[in-house]
């Protein structure tokens, strides 16, 4: 089992940044890759980008791509979505996922994720 523990929503304005964190624990020599996606009222939930757990390789949607980073410590398990240049569109619950099965690449797909955390709220005022 991997249990993940998001933390870092919040209320920001349009223009400003936020950075979400996602730390794991549990059987972390598990996980192969970390994603994250985020779901809007009204809408799928989308994914927004993902990590190899070991590598660190990261992948972005071309939705964020250029706005965010994501990035590892891995002494603490834990990875970090930064997101900048924040617009309304970007409000959301943002949620880790973490999969176990050894993909190719970072899966995209929300159904490919084993562990999920609880998701945290983003909201972009204007």
């Amino acid at each position: 089992q991997v249990q993940l523990e998001e933390s870092g929503g919040g209320l920001v304005q349009a223009g400003g940044s936020l950075r979400l964190s996602c730390a794991a624990s549990g059987r972390t020599n598990s996980i192969s890759y970390m994603g994250w996606f985020r779901q809007a009222p009204g809408k799928d939930r989308e994914f927004v980008g993902g990590i190899s757990w070991s590598s660190n390789l990261v992948w972005y949607a071309d939705s964020v791509r250029g706005r965010a980073t994501i990035s590892s410590d891995n002494a603490k398990n834990t990875k970090y979505l930064q997101m900048n240049s924040l617009n309304r569109e970007d409000t959301a619950v943002y949620y880790c996922a973490t999969a176990i099965v050894p993909y190719s690449s970072v899966p995209r797909l929300w159904t490919s994720y084993n562990y999920r955390g609880q998701g945290t709220q983003v909201t972009v005022s204007s």
